[in-house]
């Protein structure tokens, strides 16, 4: 029974290893196809234009493709059923944040219906408008989306997503012209990779080696005498050994190339994008430097403000005081301040009735106007009350007694 159950958990464990390994090997053929496809696109596009008829953008459409469907998630229905969904689900959700975006656009094409269609056309979109490694680092990004959209062990869950987008930074370099009308839209059928370019065998040297021996070995054998006749073959398996030698050399060297170029776009990008940093940097310099010129001014101002105002309050406290001194000072020279309210009233009162128009109350008038208060009103009184009595005189019903 122990034994048993140590075979059940060795075939399990070991089910277990092979089914990650198999996704790993998965994974990095995808990454590494995919890195070849960028490659072959950077250098036919040195010599003709990419479009819908290059054999080099349908293979990395297709691999483009199956790295953003690898382990996507089905959609559950109502029916609790799982219904397969495309890779343009995912994007265009992922993909909202992006500035000027094209996802609006692709979902109002009329001639475009399915998901995977949508999706393709998105694709031809992004290479064209050169946004395409935005849009890949912009969705990775939104680590929450994506893991609703994917299930454990996808690539772009994976460590291979950052080499993903910089990888797909390259295609900026590259002028696209496709038709969103083309056959290339279709989505009834799934896209297939081709790996026949990829695949190309290199022996090794040792190899080489080992195989002229054999060669060698058995012409031997054929003769017990050496002839002139086996100086041929040796002669020409020396000319296939160079040639192999320069063929190899001339691989890399091609290798080497695309790598060059590259690179070459990736630091001609990066300057762009120094270049702009630079930009900003000056433009907000000089945003400080106007806010710093501002604030002085404004500072200077509020200053000479505060000083005015310093001003002002000293001579309003100086003018508090002379009035405080001149009411003091009156207080001082009139004894008969304390009862101005009465005497006033009483002098009024006596000049309206007109009983006594003599010199000193006349005088008493004047002593009590002087005080300013009743000065204008007073005055006012008096003249008019003075000229009563020649009124009084010259009408001609009244005769003097």
């Amino acid at each position: 029974m122990a034994a048993f159950n140590l075979g059940g958990l060795s075939a399990a464990s070991r089910r277990k290893s092979v089914h990650s390994r198999n996704a790993t090997v998965e994974r990095r053929n995808l990454i590494t196809v995919c890195r070849f496809s960028v490659k072959t696109l950077i250098d036919r596009s040195c010599f003709e234009t990419i479009d819908d008829s290059s054999p080099e953008f349908n293979n990395f459409a297709a691999i483009l493709e199956q790295i953003l469907s690898h382990r996507l998630k089905g959609q559950i229905t109502w029916f609790g059923y799982e219904s397969p969904r495309s890779f343009w689900d995912y994007i265009k959700v992922a993909c909202r944040k992006v500035s000027h975006n094209c996802i609006c656009s692709i979902e109002n094409m009329e001639n475009v219906s399915s998901s995977r269609a949508k999706g393709r056309a998105w694709i031809r979109v992004a290479l064209m408008e050169k946004h395409l490694s935005e849009y890949i680092s912009t969705a990775l990004r939104d680590f929450k989306t994506t893991r609703r959209f994917y299930e454990d062990g996808a690539i772009v869950l994976g460590e291979e997503a950052n080499m993903l987008a910089g990888m797909l930074l390259g295609l900026n370099a590259i002028d696209f012209s496709f038709c969103l009308k083309g056959e290339g839209l279709d989505g009834n059928y799934p896209a297939v990779i081709d790996y026949t370019p990829y695949l190309k065998f290199t022996q090794s040297s040792d190899s080489i080696s080992s195989d002229e021996e054999e060669l060698r070995t058995l012409g031997s054998s054929g003769s017990e005498s050496s002839t002139p006749e086996n100086v041929g073959p040796s002669f020409i398996r020396d000319e296939n050994t160079w040639f192999n030698k320069c063929k190899r050399v001339e691989q890399k060297y091609r290798l080497t190339l695309e790598q060059k170029g590259y690179l070459e776009e990736l630091v001609r990008l990066r300057e762009t994008q120094l270049a702009e940093s630079i930009s900003q940097k000056k433009l907000l310099h000089q945003k400080m430097e106007t806010m710093d010129l501002a604030q002085k001014m404004e500072k200077e101002q509020l200053e000479y403000i505060i000083m005015e105002l310093q001003d002002q309050l000293k001579s309003f406290h100086s003018l508090d005081q002379l009035s405080a001194d001149v009411s003091l000072s009156r207080t001082s020279l009139d004894p008969s301040h304390s009862q101005d309210g009465d005497g006033k009233q009483d002098v009024l009162n006596l000049l309206s009735e007109g009983k006594e128009d003599t010199p000193s109350l006349l005088g008493l008038c004047g002593s009590l106007t002087s005080v300013a208060s009743y000065k204008s009103l007073t005055s006012l009184k008096s003249s008019e009350y003075l000229a009563s009595p020649t009124t009084e005189m010259t009408s001609p019903g009244l005769t003097p007694s």
